[in-house]
């Protein structure tokens, strides 16, 4: 009689290692099983967690505070003139080369000049809000027949650093609230380094 061992009574190694394997790793299946899904279970936490807190994303760089925000515009007065800022305090500009139905400002411009996503509304203001459709396809407000825009070159809240700057192929100014530009305060040719 033959059987499958290497001395006779005694079984095979291999064989032996194996089934110890197998229980073992049957022992050791829950407790693997429970590990995996408590890891999972942190990683789905700490996923949520980063996306939640990531800031919106937009069309413009958020360090660059000029940035249009908000729906609701204000004022305030700025060298004299009561002007229209965005909800953040951002200063508001016309560009003489648009019409009440199409901004001139497109492209490398719009990179200086962001226009303000419409609709808008303003508490108080005396004046007529309106969007135009932009040949990006967004909707830019206005205001008072001109399209809206802020300026990165203003890096806080009550700054005008674009009114009166020649560039892009036209003079920028200050929206004031009255709904007409502001006398210009700056006339520098060429936007100040931005004569793109």
């Amino acid at each position: 009689m033959q059987h499958h061992t290497t001395w006779p009574g005694r079984p095979r190694p291999a064989a032996r290692g194996a089934r110890r394997r197998t229980a073992r790793w049957q022992d050791r299946h829950p407790r693997w099983m429970g590990w995996l899904a408590t890891a999972a279970a942190v990683a789905a936490t700490l996923i949520v967690a980063a996306c939640g807190s990531s800031p919106p994303a937009s069309g413009t760089t958020p360090s660059r505070g000029a940035a249009a925000s908000g729906n609701v515009l204000k004022t305030t007065t700025i060298n004299g003139a009561s002007v229209l800022t965005n909800s953040r305090g951002f200063t508001l500009y016309s560009f003489d080369p648009d019409t009440s139905t199409r901004s001139n400002c497109n492209g490398q411009c719009a990179k200086f000049w962001p226009p303000v996503n419409g609709p808008v509304t303003g508490s108080g203001i005396m004046g007529t809000f309106a969007t135009i459709k932009r040949s990006d396809g967004t909707t830019q407000a206005t205001f008072g027949g001109h399209p809206l825009y802020t300026y990165i070159g203003d890096k806080s809240p009550g700054q005008a650093k674009g009114n009166g700057l020649n560039a892009a192929g036209g003079v920028w100014h200050e929206v004031t609230a009255a709904g007409t530009t502001a006398p210009a305060t700056n006339t520098s040719a060429g936007g100040g380094g931005y004569g793109y």
